[in-house]
């Protein structure tokens, strides 16, 4: 009779069918996500493989999306995983992340809401709380620098022009290009985004410091309210 609590290892599946051998003669891109992960987390447990963990994880959390929604600590909890996996799992999302918004050389210059979105779009998409990115610009729209102004909890109505503007006054920014995320995905501005955004596109000139875009971030979309005609 088969032993029902032997070990089960990535070694049970024929070796053309494991992960990382399906990586070195196909690449990447012929892997499911269940499979990248799995070379992600290297090892299993006693009792299942790192692809029927992996298999689990994506099941039970709907999908890859959930190794960016999932905590740290959410994730450290989940069965199979601990403070190692999570570790592992995390640095390659960040990875990615730096990846995404990577360009070469020092210099970035903005000459769209698209080049603007680019750059914090996998910082902002899947955050579950309202945030608020600050990016400063020089007179050749040339990025000088992106500041978190607000994280977690942000009610973007209260939001305060001095709040950004001494930020920007700091580094002598030209001007600036504010981001905030709606959680929901949708990133269609409300009635309040547009209240918010004309009082500090107001405040900008009195101190003397252009407002150039209100950028709202959703699930890999964004809406500009420049481009809306707003501002």
């Amino acid at each position: 009779m088969e032993n029902l609590n032997r070990k089960h290892t990535i070694k049970d599946i024929p070796e053309e069918e494991r992960p990382r051998e399906r990586m070195e003669k196909f690449g990447p891109e012929a892997l499911s996500n269940s499979e990248l992960l799995a070379i992600i987390l290297r090892t299993g447990t006693a009792y299942e493989s790192a692809l029927d963990i992996s298999n689990r994880l994506l099941k039970e959390g709907n999908g890859i999306k959930c190794l960016y929604e999932y905590s740290f600590q959410e994730l450290k909890h989940i069965k199979g995983i601990g403070n190692a996996k999570a570790s592992q799992i995390k640095a390659a999302l960040e990875l990615g992340r730096r990846l995404k918004s990577y360009k070469d050389g020092s210099d970035i210059y903005i000459k769209t809401p698209h080049d603007a979105a680019e750059l914090v779009m996998e910082d902002m998409r899947h955050l579950k709380k309202e945030c608020l990115k600050l990016m400063m610009l020089n007179t050749k729209n040339m990025v000088i620098s992106i500041k978190d102004i607000s994280v977690g909890g942000l009610n973007f109505s209260v939001v305060h022009p001095r709040e950004i503007f001494v930020e920007a006054i700091k580094v002598s920014s030209a001007s600036i290009i504010i981001f905030h995320n709606h959680p929901s995905g949708d990133p269609y501005p409300s009635q309040e985004d547009i209240d918010v955004t004309k009082r500090i596109y107001k405040a900008g000139k009195i101190v003397g410091i252009d407002l150039i875009d209100h950028i709202i971030i959703g699930d890999n979309k964004f809406s500009s309210l420049r481009e809306k005609g707003i501002i």
